[in-house]
């Protein structure tokens, strides 16, 4: 067998993705190839050993690189499969490569993945204007972040705003210590979390810094005029119909509006003042207003979730057990 050496260059893409956290994709490789000396660092792989061997894993490491460049991801049993010869991976990301709506961090791939999800991207192609409505868990918020990232990448629009009622936090952000930024982040997190999952730590720092994305409390929307911008309202039912207008009248050229709520998790003190129903009645049937009812079968959190949500969903109405046993008990007395 004839002894060679030879420098791999990782062009495309970053080092990171092929060598893994802690090295552990890396150590994948590398355990592939026992008879081969092989170092990593940066942006090269240099390879000592058998010639053909040192060949093999030159196509192995480019195969990978360009599995990730055409898909967006490459996870350890895509690298496992082009390390075998196995076609599975390429034939799998080619099957999903049209349903796929964001390739996110760490290979990552967000899609819409129950019926109502599919019929919110579907709705999305031919609206202006959604509404989402569903119970916590059915995915609507994540899969309108993701056709949000989507749309900026695609470079539909400039800019993602992302927005919420702080009424957890009533007036009681005047108590609370920090400036408004740190008073209302823990009140915007779940955004935080959506983005962190699809664009990467440092561009999503950079899009935070320059604006081109922002997150802010309803509230902050108040007489501006939002063009080439993808808009989401969560949290929805936490609005008064004329919050719910003056957020709606926002939109400009050229904009994109997603309206999410659960008309079952009201947090105002007078459930009645909800704006999100009324205004839902209001604009049914307007011509690029979509509506999109999410349920029970849209739920992907835990399996347990789907049933705790209808536990209380049936037992809305029904008396309550404790209070009845005390009315019984003040009659008798």
């Amino acid at each position: 067998m004839a002894a060679g050496e030879r420098t791999i260059i990782i062009e495309g893409i970053d080092p990171l993705v092929l060598y893994g956290v802690n090295n552990t994709r890396f150590d994948l490789i590398s355990k592939h190839y026992p008879k081969l000396k092989i170092i990593g660092r940066g942006n090269t792989i240099k390879a000592v050993g058998d010639e053909q061997l040192i060949e093999d894993l030159d196509q192995k490491i480019h195969a990978m690189i360009d599995f990730h460049i055409r898909y967006g991801y490459l996870s350890e049993t895509n690298i496992k499969d082009i390390l075998q010869n196995n076609p599975e991976s390429i034939d799998r990301a080619e099957e999903d490569i049209t349903d796929v709506l964001v390739y996110g961090n760490h290979g990552k791939i967000v899609k819409a993945r129950t019926v109502n999800q599919r019929k919110l991207v579907e709705m999305y192609e031919s609206n202006d204007l959604i509404f989402a409505i569903g119970p916590a868990g059915s995915g609507k918020t994540y899969t309108a972040i993701a056709l949000a990232v989507r749309a900026l990448r695609n470079k539909e629009v400039k800019r993602i705003i992302l927005t919420r009622p702080a009424v957890e936090a009533g007036e009681r952000l005047g108590f609370l210590p920090g400036d408004m930024k740190e008073k209302l982040d823990p009140y915007l997190q779940p955004l935080y979390d959506a983005l962190h999952d699809m664009i990467p730590p440092k561009k999503l720092q950079e899009f935070m810094e320059d604006g081109t994305v922002q997150i802010a409390p309803l509230a902050y929307m108040r007489g501006r005029t939002l063009d080439n911008a993808f808009v989401i309202l969560d949290e929805a039912q936490n609005t008064t119909l004329s919050q719910l207008k003056m957020f709606l009248t926002r939109m400009g050229n050229n904009a994109k509006f997603i309206v999410t709520g659960d008309i079952t998790q009201i947090d105002l003190p007078n459930k009645d003042d909800s704006g999100l129903v009324k205004a839902i009645k209001l604009l049914e049937g307007i011509k690029d207003i979509a509506i999109i009812y999410f349920d029970t079968r849209d739920i992907i959190r835990h399996k347990l979730v789907k049933y705790i949500v209808n536990a209380f969903e049936e037992a809305k109405g029904k008396p309550d057990k404790q209070t009845d046993a005390k009315s019984d008990d003040n009659q008798t007395k």
